[in-house]
């Protein structure tokens, strides 16, 4: 029980950084700059809906995919240990991940709501790096219990993330353009030490069937 616990901390804790609810806070903030509280609320919904719907599938159905292409856990773990990487190295610079949303994306968004979807929901909360995480959490639970844990791990970040959405202009007055990206500089130092781990857990499960 106390290994599953301690599964449940380390998926949450995984999940919630690298989707970054905190640290995505000034981008949604800037995007829906002048829209009416009713039509914030929407794309807020939206963005919970598609980043809830685009993890759990992808936990879900992983293995599958790996079945279809002939990959292995430990190689996605590697894989995904150098993407998110990637991905941990921007945020510490305090650039806007390649595999996170770009501006290009912003302005191909015609309808207001739409950025719910694109690119706020998907590649903003939902991006390559999260969804890899889920998978490789998914892949390493030992039965049942642990893929429960890695569900709810997503829903407790989405509900963070609704509730960070939802206070976005407190928020950001309150932290400031500075102190947002301090805070994603802090989770971008977590994430490259768990990219790692995923690396030197892959390397070491290839080297066993050596």
């Amino acid at each position: 029980m106390v290994a599953d616990f301690t599964f449940f901390l380390a998926s949450a804790a995984a999940i919630f950084v690298v989707v970054n609810p905190i640290g995505n806070v000034p981008f949604f903030h800037m995007l829906t700059t002048g829209y009416e509280p009713a039509l914030k609320r929407k794309v807020i919904m939206k963005i919970v809906y598609v980043t809830l719907g685009a993890l759990i599938l992808f936990g879900l159905f992983g293995r599958i995919i790996f079945a279809i292409y002939g990959i292995t856990l430990p190689a996605f773990e590697i894989a995904g240990g150098i993407l998110l990487f990637n991905t941990s190295f921007s945020m510490i610079q305090g650039e806007n991940p390649r595999s996170k949303a770009t501006r290009e994306d912003a302005d191909e968004a015609l309808a207001k709501e739409s950025v719910g979807i694109v690119p706020l929901g998907i590649p903003l909360f939902a991006g390559p790096g999260a969804i890899t995480t889920v998978i490789i959490f998914f892949g390493e639970a030992r039965g049942v219990t642990d893929e429960i844990f890695v569900v709810l791990s997503i829903l407790i970040t989405v509900l963070i993330s609704y509730v960070a959405l939802l206070y976005s202009g407190h928020l950001f007055n309150r932290m400031g353009r500075m102190g947002a990206m301090a805070f994603s500089r802090i989770e971008g130092i977590l994430l490259s030490a768990l990219a790692i781990q995923f690396i030197i857990t892959g390397i070491v499960a290839i080297s066993h069937t050596i």
